[in-house]
């Protein structure tokens, strides 16, 4: 457990909370730091919220997550939302007022607890704005990433509002503090979409930044079909920071699942279980958690609880622990090292800074030309060409490369048919997985971890400090 909370200032120009430096001390102590994406519309809930994440039995940071009008910008549905009581489902941190985000803070946000805003806007200057004025200094997106999955903001309009704001963001160091960007780029869609392009994109916007000003980062994985196929897309992904960034601090977060979660608890455990193992597998740093209400609803605090709690307890029990051998020991591990996913990735990634000399130019010209392009996404700028299938092994393969440049890599770019049943049994793979096991079906593709889960947690957070 924690200790008692650090009495700070969370004011303009504060130094507290350096969310890079935590999570480098946490590692290097062999611990795994777990996140929930916990938000709140109501302050003293979302202050609730953070209380019971600081004291949570486990090495923790903390998160506030924004709502979906604060992600588009639709401030007017904000003021009639509060004005009349009827909820929104994240914190609206723009249009509070800025002594309202430092309560909700107060006490808890500092050196060994940092917290981070989660957003999801392909146009984030106000937010960037409201969370530096709060005194945070740690937040993550990118200009594809939030872009082109979650609506048909054109992706030059979303490149020229993270320059702008990158650019902001780096001033807080003129305040004396670090800011900490997170890529999401290896989050694409949240799944069906093959290893080696979340690594490349993950790692292209973590350059970009990183040519903006900003060296402090962490690069994003989520967590796909395979257990096998995801350490080698980890192992791919550490090598290329390493060459690529070799003077930034960085470090790799895992997303438990993102796409149709299993409905079971057994099922939900079992699946978060085997994310935190791939933490630990890999050498990496931070791990966001996802709960048993994933599949119905939005989590309650006491479940979000649930899910640090267990994933902390399923990464001090893995052999080796989080901290032992490091990002060094992941990236001599023989397992992905020279693999396909890095293979892939790599062709990626060359095509992509090989195109112009300004990044954020590149990656338009990448999309234009389909060097980079998304399968199933339906954003007006991405090609739309690529597509890709689970095969009897539980691995992500490439269907179709489009214009990928894979010719060389990837089965002589030859189209194999996805009929829509294919996609819909793609994408409840994952939760068929794991549920049949608890409901008699056998096992799921990859072991399950045998720590067991919780009990049924409160539907009543904890009293408010």
């Amino acid at each position: 457990m924690r200790s008692e909370p650090v009495q700070t200032t969370t004011g303009p120009g504060s130094r507290v909370g350096d969310f890079g430096a935590f999570v480098r001390r946490a590692h290097q102590a062999g611990q795994l730091v777990v996140q929930p994406r916990m938000g709140f519309g109501e302050p003293a809930t979302m202050r609730a919220g953070l209380h019971a994440t600081r004291y949570a039995d486990a090495t923790t940071v903390g998160t506030l997550t924004l709502d979906s009008y604060t992600r588009v910008g639709d401030l007017a549905a904000i003021g009639t939302a509060l004005r009349d009581g009827t909820g929104i489902n994240g914190f609206p941190i723009v249009s509070y007022d800025v002594e309202i985000t430092r309560a909700v803070l107060q006490g808890l946000h500092a050196d060994d607890f940092p917290v981070q805003v989660r957003h999801g806007s392909a146009a984030p200057f106000d937010i960037f704005v409201a969370l530096m004025r709060a005194g945070l200094s740690a937040t993550e997106g990118g200009p594809v990433s939030y872009c082109l999955p979650y609506g048909r903001t054109p992706l030059d309009e979303s490149m020229r509002n993270w320059e702008r704001s990158s650019a902001l963001f780096t001033q807080l160091r003129e305040r004396g503090a670090s800011p900490h960007m997170e890529t999401f780029g290896g989050c694409m869609l949240g799944q069906l979409c093959p290893p080696s392009m979340l690594v490349a994109v993950s790692v292209l916007e973590a350059v970009f930044f990183h040519r903006l000003g900003i060296d402090d980062l962490s690069v994003s994985y989520a967590q796909q079909t395979n257990g096998v196929q995801d350490r080698e897309a980890v192992h791919a992904l550490r090598r290329l920071c390493a060459e690529l960034l070799p003077d930034a601090d960085w470090h790799v977060v895992i997303y438990a699942y993102m796409g149709v979660y299993p409905r079971t608890p057994e099922g939900c455990y079992r699946l978060l279980g085997q994310a935190a193992e791939l933490a630990v597998s890999t050498g990496s740093e931070r791990l966001i958690v996802k709960t048993v209400a994933e599949s119905r609803r939005i989590p309650t605090i006491a479940e979000n609880v649930a899910a640090l709690e267990y994933a902390g307890r399923v990464a001090s029990q893995a052999v080796g622990g989080p901290g032992v051998g490091g990002p060094a020991a992941a990236l001599g591990d023989s397992q992905g090292y020279d693999s396909q996913t890095y293979a892939e990735a790599r062709a990626l990634v060359d095509a992509v800074l090989n195109s112009h000399p300004d990044l954020g130019h590149a990656l338009l010209l990448a999309f234009k030309r389909g060097y980079l392009d998304i399968p199933y996404c339906v954003h007006p700028d991405n090609a739309g060409r690529s597509r890709s299938y689970i095969d009897g092994d539980g691995w992500l393969r490439w269907a179709d490369t489009g214009s990928l440049p894979l010719a060389d890599l990837v089965d002589g770019r030859r189209s194999r048919p996805v009929t829509s049943s294919d996609l819909l049994e793609a994408l409840s793979y994952v939760q068929r997985s794991y549920d049949e096991p608890s409901l008699g079906g056998g096992a799921p593709h990859t072991a399950g971890t045998p720590v067991a889960p919780p009990a049924a947690p409160s539907e009543e957070g904890p009293p408010l400090p």
